[in-house]
């Protein structure tokens, strides 16, 4: 029996999740490494103190609930909570309570079994954005499609001449979109992945103005850009080109886009400007995914900043980049 116990009490010393035990008052009676890694308290600091110490104030409802199914005899499975280390940093963990009962099977209190589980929710929260983004592109893909279509129907003399130059906008639109997703398993860079910021957006632009640039300036100096930022910066100006397509600029006959790159202090400065539309420039009642997904893009891959200005006669768009991410 002595042995048993002397293995259990291994077990738990050297488990990497946070066990501990506490009296039916909430005092906390034991205290593993696992648990002092997790909340960043070492055992002589929590041994006796209430257990509501690693508990957020907003959630200190919880303990009495959990601690009135203890004494029924109940145990608490997989509970995910928040709960709060000593250097006040919130963890999500999932909790696993269960009754300790003496000899006489009278419940004396409780062990816990606390594991951090904040990678689970980073992967939910990347697999939700995804799912976002992969809704987001396929909206956009069908309604530039029709857009580009509508668009071309106004040149074009013969069905068949449409559907020559509707084939050519295609192609060069996968082809752009192609820009903005990542390949995982791509060592180099494609032979014909563009080096510079200016050859970058040309291909971006190519579905829209076709061989007339005259809807289309490109103005400033050029920038060599990396394989790391090509997708970043394809992400933030294809957004960009969407919107102008859907509502802005290029949804009808006579918007001109002008962008205008400069340098200074480490940074890359892009200027979007959108002018010449029939109808006049409004503001959005709402932010959409797509300029969420584009801010998140600049600031954390970019380590730059982006703001909109919105004109009745003019949209301008401003974003920069760190040069040292490009």
């Amino acid at each position: 029996m002595d042995r048993a116990r002397q293995q259990l009490a291994a077990i738990v010393e050297g488990s990497h999740d946070a066990i501990l035990t506490k009296d039916l008052d909430g005092n906390i009676t034991s205290w593993n490494k696992g648990a002092e890694a997790i909340f960043g308290y070492s055992a002589e600091e929590v041994l006796g103190e209430p257990v509501t110490i690693l508990i957020p104030p907003d959630r200190h409802d919880e303990e009495p609930k959990i601690l009135e199914r203890i004494r029924r005899g109940e145990r608490v499975d997989h509970y995910e909570t928040i709960r709060r280390r000593k250097d006040g940093a919130l963890l999500h963990i999932s909790l696993t309570v269960s009754p300790i009962r003496d000899e006489q099977g009278v419940v004396v209190g409780a062990s816990k079994i606390a594991r951090d589980v904040i990678a689970v929710h980073v992967a939910r929260e990347q697999q939700a954005m995804l799912l976002k983004e992969m809704q987001h592109r396929i909206k956009n893909v069908f309604s530039i499609a029709s857009s580009l279509t509508k668009l071309l129907a106004t040149k074009a003399a013969t069905p068949a001449e449409l559907a020559a130059m509707v084939g050519d906008r295609m192609t060069a639109l996968a082809r752009a979109h192609g820009l903005t997703v990542v390949d995982p398993e791509a060592e180099t860079a494609a032979p014909d992945q563009p080096t510079t910021l200016h050859a970058l957006v040309r291909v971006l632009v190519a579905p829209f103005v076709g061989e007339a640039n005259d809807r289309f300036q490109l103005d400033g100096i050029d920038a060599p850009i990396s394989s790391r930022s090509l997708t970043p910066l394809a992400l933030v100006v294809n957004e960009l080109i969407t919107n102008a397509a859907k509502h802005g600029a290029w949804r009808g006959p006579s918007g001109n886009v002008r962008l205008q790159c400069d340098r200074g202090e480490g940074l890359l400065t892009v200027c979007w400007e959108e002018s010449g539309c029939e109808e006049l420039f409004q503001p959005p009642v709402h932010s959409g995914f797509g300029d969420k997904l584009s801010q998140m893009t600049v600031e954390r891959q970019l380590g730059g900043t982006i703001r909109r200005e919105w004109q009745p006669e003019r949209l301008t768009v401003t974003f920069t980049a760190r040069e040292d991410r490009l």
